[in-house]
């Protein structure tokens, strides 16, 4: 019977396929945890809240220095 070994084998890929699959899903959802369990703890820290006011003053000085005029200045000459 060793001929029609080939008749199963595609049931046996598509079941390895599947189980790959959910093991790859499983493992990117644990990443996804991770990862937003890094960004709170960062928030959390000194580092965190000095890189977001950071950011607050850097967004409020770029509101600040447009006052409506153009971002790309051009120069004829």
């Amino acid at each position: 019977m060793g001929c029609f070994d080939c008749f199963d084998g595609g049931s046996k890929r598509e079941q390895r396929r599947e189980e790959e699959r959910i093991a790859s899903e499983e493992a990117r959802a644990r990443a996804a945890e991770a990862a937003q369990k890094r960004q709170e703890e960062f928030e959390k820290s000194a580092a965190g809240r000095a890189a977001r006011a950071q950011m607050e003053a850097s967004a409020k000085q770029s509101t600040i220095t447009n006052k409506g005029e153009a971002v790309l200045k051009w120069q004829m000459g």
